[in-house]
């Protein structure tokens, strides 16, 4: 089984930046270098919506049109972490955001993921 614990939500202002963390462990884990990953979020009362995704060694991303060229998905599987860097924040980009991975590829449907971190909160203001 794998835990996921996302970090680094916050405050922000419009044009300024977050880095988000998402740190993976378990009693059994060996590490994350088989799992895809992904970033989600949800603002209150809308779905969760799709933000980026990156393949178990990381030479495949796909992200959202919204965070296009402003949001970067990585990770470091020695570090069993994977990041979000957001930058240019928008005020729409308030929400909670979820780490999320799962045995497979990339993917966007959030109900492929597997695994589910217990969010971070970001909010941008104008």
């Amino acid at each position: 089984q794998v835990q996921l614990v996302e970090s680094g939500g916050g405050l922000a202002q419009a044009g300024g930046s977050l880095r988000l963390s998402c740190a993976a462990s378990g009693r059994t884990f060996a590490g994350i270098s088989s799992y895809a990953m992904g970033w989600f979020r949800q603002a209150p009362g809308k779905e969760r919506e799709f933000v980026a995704t990156i393949s178990n060694g990381g030479s495949i991303t796909h992200y959202a049109d919204s965070v296009k060229g402003r949001f970067t998905i990585s990770r470091d599987n020695a570090k069993n972490t994977m990041y979000l860097q957001m930058n240019s924040l928008k005020p729409e980009d308030t929400a909670a955001y979820y780490c999320s991975a799962r045995l497979g590829g990339t993917a966007i449907d959030s109900t492929l993921y597997t695994y589910w971190g217990q969010g971070t909160q970001v909010t941008v203001s104008s």
